[in-house]
Order: C-alpha cells, then sequence, then structure tokens
C-alpha cells in the first residue's frame, strides 16, 4: 500500500467523522489574577465547528486518491 492510499484512508475518515461530530471543544484554564498565595482562574470552553463542505470535500477527495492513487500513468 503506497503513501497516497494511506492518504486517501485518512481523508476519507477524517471526513466521516467531521460529518458525524460535527464539532468538537476542550476546556481551557487560565489564570485571571495572582495575589500572593491567592489564585483565581477560569475555565473556557472553546469550540471548533467542523463545516459540512469540508467533510464532504475531504471524502470526495479520499476516494479520489484510492481510485486514481495505484494507476501508474
Amino acid at each position: 500500500m503506497n503513501a497516497t492510499r494511506i492518504a486517501g484512508i485518512v481523508l476519507i475518515v477524517a471526513g466521516a467523522l467531521g460529518l458525524v461530530y460535527g464539532s468538537f471543544s476542550w476546556t481551557k484554564e487560565t489564570t485571571a489574577a495572582k495575589l500572593g498565595p491567592i489564585e483565581l482562574s477560569v475555565k473556557e470552553r472553546q469550540t471548533v465547528n467542523f463545516p459540512v463542505w469540508a467533510g464532504v470535500g475531504a471524502i470526495v477527495i479520499g476516494g479520489a486518491l484510492l481510485l486514481l492513487g495505484g494507476r501508474k500513468g
């Protein structure tokens, strides 16, 4: 299996996961203020949305790489 086919499979899987989940998020803790031994921290929830067109595009490009990647011209 060559690198082109592996890249195609990775793109298809990433595109499918993007379509299924739509977004991912994480919690980031930052220090807002520190006065001697007293520390005030804030937890922020950050979200990244994955557009539908990007998921479909990744699946299409991955499929093209699988179909055309093994051919020698």
